[in-house]
């Protein structure tokens, strides 16, 4: 479940990160009033449930005789699909340092890891492409979670100047947030390094362990569905894992570690996913149909990768969904597909023949898609 900016901010400031004050309108009006309250340069930010909202303009600074012009013109946007129903109003922080700080399952070392770098206020993928030594990770040991000591070590690996104390103590903070919401994601981006030599969370993001959640029932009274993209609500309905990412690869496979390993290769091989969405196992034709026929939907896909090993799936059933999809003139995009596994052959036989592009390895699938939509080889 993914929490809006200022939701995730209250978290953060529970913990003890420092945040800018803030808070939300829903209205032009209430943003011109809260402006005038905080009498200062203001930071207006459309609260929806997507990344790129700076790209999309709908992030802008604001003079508080000015918030109510501005706020008018972010409220009602079309962000990727969804409307702009409300801003958050904040303080502006004078910036001197832009890093960036964020915490995420890592299913292979089955543990937490902490992400640091001194490249912030541009998507971490960015950075991963471009310059992934800039990235330092480290998985915490969840007996002993992130200590004063390591989280220092890594600011200085990562080559953030300010006060190391205080940046290593956020650090901590925000682990101590990730764990006590049970989250999936925590981010902040930027973390900013002030003129004046403070600390503040400029933005930030968290989404929560959906299995969780009855743990935190006033989190989850939290959930706005009609804030939602509406392929995630279908995805949803369908009982799929799915979640909307900003590229233009839309991405299917089986099993949660699988479809993060075609993620991987794919932003490897220069590209971008427009989504994770895994079929779970044994799917069956049906399944798979409706995990086509809703990524086909999606206006960002460009191409698709289906990703399948067939263990208790059987990959002769993924190809009699991807065969429907087809005959329904679902797919008019590129597709490149690796299966392997039980009834291997089987499915090779029914796509043969077919407008499908089939690759031994999912390496060199990843390559393929990623050249069809446009990005590198």
């Amino acid at each position: 479940m993914k929490l809006h900016e200022y939701q995730a901010k209250e978290i953060l400031a529970r913990y003890g990160v420092p945040v800018p004050p803030g808070k939300v309108a829903y209205t032009p009006e209430e943003a011109d009033r809260i402006a005038k309250e905080f009498g200062k340069t203001v930071v207006i930010k459309a609260q929806v449930h997507v990344g790129g909202r700076g790209k999309a303009g709908g992030v802008k600074l604001a003079e508080p005789h000015e918030a109510k012009e501005v706020a008018g013109r972010i409220l009602g946007m079309n962000i990727k699909g969804l409307t702009v129903k409300k801003v958050l109003v904040a303080e502006a922080v004078d910036i001197a340092k832009e890093y960036y700080a964020g915490l995420i399952l890592d299913r292979a070392s089955q543990r937490v890891v902490l992400m640091v770098s001194k490249e912030g206020g541009v998507d971490i993928e960015e950075v991963a492409a471009r310059n992934p030594e800039a990235i330092i990770k480290y998985p915490i040991d969840p007996h002993k979670g992130l200590r004063p000591f390591e989280a220092r070590e890594i600011v200085k690996r990562a080559g953030l100047e300010g006060n190391l104390n205080k940046l290593a103590a956020v650090l901590v903070q925000l682990y101590n947030a990730y764990v006590g919401v049970d989250a999936f994601l925590a981010e902040i981006n930027p973390l900013v390094v002030t003129t004046d030599g403070q600390i503040v969370a400029a933005d930030a993001k968290i989404d929560l362990e959906d299995n969780a959640l009855y743990r935190h029932p006033d989190l989850a009274e939290l959930r706005e569905v009609e804030a939602e993209h509406p392929l995630e609500i279908e995805a949803s309905n369908y009982g799929f894992a799915y979640v909307k990412l900003d590229g233009d690869v839309g991405i299917i496979g089986n099993g949660a570690g699988l479809v993060m390993y075609t993620l991987d290769l794919v932003n490897r091989a220069g590209g971008k996913p427009a989504n994770f969405l895994d079929i779970g196992g044994g799917a069956k034709a049906d399944v798979v149909y409706n995990a086509v026929k809703l990524v086909a939907r999606d206006p960002d896909v460009k191409g698709i990768f289906i990703n399948i090993f067939g263990g208790i799936t059987r990959a002769d059933e993924v190809a009699k969904g991807v065969i429907r999809a087809l005959e329904e003139g679902l797919l008019t995009k590129p597709v490149a597909m690796r299966v392997a596994g039980t009834a291997e052959e089987e499915a090779k036989r029914l796509l043969e023949g077919k407008p499908i592009y089939m690759y031994p390895t999912s390496i060199e699938a990843a390559k393929a898609i990623v050249a069809m939509v446009g990005g590198q080889e």
